[in-house]
């Protein structure tokens, strides 16, 4: 069976084509499928009816299943997508949280999380199931890497998200669910592309982020994609020694290895990097801390986005104070950066990475 979303347009008209269908028929299902949320063949009426039935007999169009949908009181929405189709994979019983049809999440599941504000819709996606990384404060990468998602599963992850009741249409997509989104770069960029062709869902490439914890081999690869994406560098250490201490990949390069890489990708496409650091009560929160930090930031003339951490159960660390994230935020204003707190969204629903999917296989 092939899958409507690993396509892109010429690939879908030379599928039609080896069919016996008209080229064109692909701008025709692409339209269906992306402008008006259409999925069943038998639905896309300016197609003839023999072609309806091949498409219904030779191309899937959905490949996962929703075993979980949590609406968070701030409206943060977050999906639990399980990858493992009918005689595919382990076998599952029934969840009664999700109705008689819905298998339990077990393993072959991601998470995708909507996150409304008055001007936009972003969606966060994953491109991994599971994580290589390992970060030591992070759901996502308990039990390490199950595997990579195709392009066609991220991009579902975004159709998924976009039908949800009052959303509509994307306006922002950020690779900052499970996954490393580097160690997945094929099916990521081909995903981008769809992201934001015309054909496709239709998203500027500057508002689609790719966040990586960061190999500097492979954002230097990246500096070879022609798209201007937002880049984003997971650093949330501002020195080697406790980097790696919370980082396993941290073992790999040193933090002036990354900003060396960093500073290519600036010079090879004039787009700045954001620094992600996710803020861990009395690990990473310090007022040195802040001063290493700022000096990194002042480097790569980088804005500093702050993430109070989300508690995860079983993990060590704790959710810094108020008090001690504003102190964090002043002392890097004070050097001259440009620092932002990112606000906690979706936390009654355990909307941080890797969250829902480690509770419902924990049980």
């Amino acid at each position: 069976m092939d899958w409507i979303f690993e396509f892109d347009r010429e690939g879908l008209a030379a599928w039609c084509g080896d069919r016996g269908m008209p080229r064109h028929a692909a701008d025709q299902v692409l339209d269906w499928v992306y402008r008006k949320r259409v999925t069943d063949p038998s639905a896309m009426t300016n197609l003839s009816k023999a072609h309806r039935e091949l498409l219904s007999r030779e191309m899937g169009f959905l490949q996962g299943t929703v075993a979980a949908d949590q609406l968070a009181t701030d409206g943060t929405r977050k999906l639990l997508v399980d990858w493992d189709a009918p005689g595919e994979g382990i076998a599952l019983p029934q969840a009664a949280h999700a109705g008689p049809e819905r298998p339990v999440a077990r393993g072959r599941a991601t998470e995708c999380v909507m996150i409304p504000t008055a001007d936009r819709h972003t969606a966060c996606i994953s491109s991994q199931i599971g994580c290589p990384v390992g970060c030591r404060f992070c759901a996502s990468g308990i039990g390490g890497l199950e595997g990579n998602l195709t392009a066609g599963r991220i991009l579902e992850q975004v159709f998924l998200l976009s039908g949800l009741e009052g959303v509509g249409r994307i306006s922002h997509v950020v690779f900052m669910g499970m996954g490393e989104p580097l160690a997945n770069l094929p099916a990521v960029t081909a995903a981008i592309r769809a992201l934001n062709a015309e054909w496709g869902f239709g998203i500027s490439a500057r508002r689609i982020t790719v966040s990586t914890v960061g190999l500097p081999a492979a954002i230097r690869k990246f500096c070879e994609f022609d798209l201007p994406v937002t880049l984003a560098l997971s650093l949330h250490a501002p020195n080697d020694e406790l980097r790696r201490s919370i980082i396993p990949w941290a073992d790999y390069s040193t933090i002036d290895e990354l900003l060396d890489a960093c500073d290519e990708w600036f010079r090879s496409n004039g787009r700045e990097i954001t620094l992600e650091y996710i803020l861990l009560g009395g690990v990473n929160d310090r007022p040195d801390h802040a001063e290493q930090l700022a000096s990194h930031a002042r480097r790569l003339r980088a804005n500093v986005n702050l993430i109070r951490y989300n508690e995860v159960r079983g993990l060590p660390y704790a959710r810094p104070s108020t008090d001690d994230v504003l102190a964090f935020q002043s002392a890097l204003r004070e050097r001259g950066v440009n620092a932002h707190i990112r606000a906690s969204r979706g936390r009654d629903i355990a909307a941080a990475c890797g969250q829902l999917r480690h509770e419902r296989v924990a049980g």
